[in-house]
């Protein structure tokens, strides 16, 4: 994928996963794009363990695997910040 789908990419998967954990009031647009991408790493890795695919290009299930990466990252955000 391109730098300019992976920002896309990573702003929906941010900003969902925002909505998910409770986060969305207190983070930006660049704060969702930088918690997607990293989101989508970590999903990767997190799926790549259990047997499945990570992102596979601009398509749902990489969405899928980059939001459920997001709430994971904004998860243990929130249990450092409290």
């Amino acid at each position: 994928m391109g730098i300019i789908a992976w920002i896309i990419l990573g702003a929906l998967a941010g900003w969902i996963a925002s909505k998910f954990t409770g986060n969305d009031a207190s983070m930006g647009a660049f704060g969702n794009i930088i918690a997607g991408i990293v989101g989508a790493s970590v999903g990767g890795f997190v799926f790549g363990m259990i047997g499945g695919q990570g992102v596979t290009g601009f398509n749902i299930w990489s969405l899928f695997v980059a939001v459920i990466g997001a709430v994971i990252v904004l998860s243990i955000i929130n249990m450092v910040k409290r």
